[in-house]
């Protein structure tokens, strides 16, 4: 889809599937379902994958395979990051195996970029890598020829596709990173964006934490951001900062990628006025005050600090 991407933490879109369905607060002001509503309605791959709501555009739960773009990474020489469906969820729930099937023998045979893979569809991820790469012994039979060669048990995933979970707040990531922890994967992360609540990840679903080296699986590198465009909700700063130190104290990669379009300023007196056209410009913490000034404005910095962590493991 594109060749470039501004999304800080790749370098590249591809989306052979398309469309989604609302499944959660972070979904409320989701760009990829703004555009398809949008400036990108009558594009092929976007057409009627949208209702017309008072609130704007929203999925309407259908999904499409876009084959002109299916082999897209296959022409890329130069190694890339590469987003899976940043216009859809590649796990969505109306999206069949056998076009699963197709994406990941395109990424398995694109070794030389890697992929990255985000889902609110956890516990479908979970099942479909399962089975995909821990077959049971009898299943796995059937990929070896009349002289027993073929995959061995304990099959592993590519390195070069690192799968993930989309939360905004503690009830999704309790939900949705257990999931991850027991999905087959080389590099398992977190995108916490729009970041709506704040989220203890040393504490997921009965004080299980995945950021421990001690646990088994764990989160190999967690993604920050705020959230933008219309409508966007202010990200406190602490609960930023939490999860800073929270990996950094685990030793797990962090990545701030971006306040959003509210920017938080210490120390700041409230405005006099609070009201913008009809807008509210300031949102009051305790101690730090957030001024809606868009997300360029805002930028990246966390207390000063620009974060690029990102996990080691690269083809």
């Amino acid at each position: 889809m594109a060749d470039h991407s501004l999304i800080e933490w790749t370098d590249a879109t591809w989306n052979p599937i398309t469309g989604c369905s609302v499944v959660s607060p972070g979904c409320t002001n989701c760009y990829a379902m703004r555009l398809a509503g949008t400036r990108l309605k009558h594009h092929p791959s976007r057409a009627g994958l949208t209702l017309d709501a008072k609130a704007g555009p929203v999925w309407n739960g259908k999904v499409r395979l876009n084959r002109e773009w299916f082999a897209q990474p296959l022409s890329w020489k130069r190694r890339r990051m590469i987003f899976v469906c940043a216009h859809g969820d590649l796990f969505h729930e109306d999206v069949p195996d056998e076009w699963l099937d197709g994406v990941f023998a395109v990424m398995d045979r694109a070794r030389h970029h890697t992929f990255q893979v985000l889902t609110k569809r956890a516990e479908r991820m979970r099942d479909y890598m399962r089975h995909r790469y821990e077959l049971p012994d009898y299943i796995m039979d059937f990929y070896r020829d009349e002289d027993g060669d073929g995959p061995e048990r304990g099959w592993q995933p590519p390195k070069n596709v690192w799968l993930g979970v989309s939360v905004e707040d503690q009830q999704r990531a309790d939900e949705r990173v257990p999931y991850l922890l027991e999905t087959p994967a080389a590099v398992r992360f977190v995108s916490a964006e729009p970041l709506l609540g704040p989220i203890d990840l040393r504490d997921i679903h009965d004080g299980v934490d995945c950021l421990s080296r001690r646990t088994g699986a764990r989160l190999d590198w967690v993604i920050v951001g705020g959230e933008s465009g219309d409508g966007a909700r202010p990200m406190h700063p602490d609960w930023a900062r939490s999860l800073r130190d929270q990996c950094l104290s685990a030793d797990v990669p962090f990545f701030f990628k971006q306040w959003g379009s509210w920017l938080p300023v210490p120390n700041a007196r409230r405005l006099s006025y609070g009201m913008e056209h009809g807008r509210v410009v300031c949102r009051e913490w305790q101690e730090e005050v957030s001024f809606l000034v868009g997300k360029k404005a805002a930028g990246r910095m966390l207390d000063g600090v620009e974060h690029n962590g990102m996990p080691g493991v690269r083809p």
